[in-house]
């Protein structure tokens, strides 16, 4: 999540921590190394086990949403006691997302991609291009709702852990690697109070797409869930418009100490 604006309203009432999962931010980025989102879900259980060692709420956006998910749905001795979703995504990838028909359209192409980005040359030449300031900045302002958030400072925090040595090999890993369970068949294993909050206007996990159509019913058939759409908010929810966000989890979270 967002340290600027997140961190100090919930620091308020609870302990925070903020982890960058393997291949991301300041964490390592080891070279070769084949990431899944189950190693990041068993980083989350150990940091669980070996640091924080009480009861806690994990709370993740996209991909770090749906290793939530499966640490929650593996976590033992009730180290979980809560869940929330910012537009959780339905694989580390997008060729998880096989039933919808934009992914079938576009699953060959993927699989090009995929090709391609195994050559070595090719995926340097790529991913020189994907990490220049303007695509970074292009690429924020089609998954932002609110377009004042995209600003410098945004760009910068992005674009410096795309320079680490081993940013290639995660980007590729990440980029052609396995997606990982799916969310609709960890979600009935979780008993824990789960708050779903979806921005309305993202182009990643649309609300008409098949993860979010699936994450838009469970409320109505799952006591422990409910469910908030972030209205013209895109895909990274806690850091597009923040306020809307903490209006929903900080009386979410209040309940839960009760």
């Amino acid at each position: 999540m967002s340290s600027q604006w997140n961190i100090p309203t919930l620091a308020q009432t609870r302990t925070v921590y903020a982890i960058d999962l393997l291949g991301f931010g300041a964490s390592d980025k080891p070279i070769g190394y084949a990431y899944t989102m189950e190693a990041w879900a068993q980083l989350i259980l150990d940091f669980l086990g070996e640091i924080v060692q009480k009861p806690t709420v994990l709370i993740g956006n996209s991909v770090g949403s749906l290793a939530c998910v499966i640490a929650a749905a593996e976590a033992q001795n009730s180290l979980v006691e809560g869940l929330v979703l910012l537009n959780c995504s339905g694989g580390m990838n997008n060729k998880a997302i096989v039933d919808d028909w934009r992914i079938k359209l576009l699953f060959p192409l993927l699989l090009f991609i995929d090709f391609l980005l195994k050559q070595k040359g090719i995926a340097s030449f790529i991913f020189e291009r994907v990490r220049q300031r303007e695509s970074l900045r292009n690429i924020l302002l089609s998954v932002y709702g609110n377009k004042d958030s995209v600003d410098e400072d945004l760009v910068e925090i992005i674009r410096e852990p795309a320079l680490d040595e081993g940013a290639l090999d995660a980007f590729v890993s990440i980029v052609t690697g396995p997606p990982g369970p799916n969310p609709v068949q960890l979600m009935p294993k979780i008993k824990v109070p789960v708050l779903i909050l979806w921005g309305d206007d993202d182009p990643f996990t649309p609300l008409d797409g098949p993860v979010g159509k699936y994450f838009s019913s469970l409320p109505s058939k799952v006591p422990n869930i409910s469910l908030s759409v972030l209205q013209g908010v895109g895909h990274c929810p806690h850091d597009d418009r923040p306020n809307l966000v903490h209006e929903k989890l900080v009386p979410w979270l209040a309940t839960l100490s009760t």
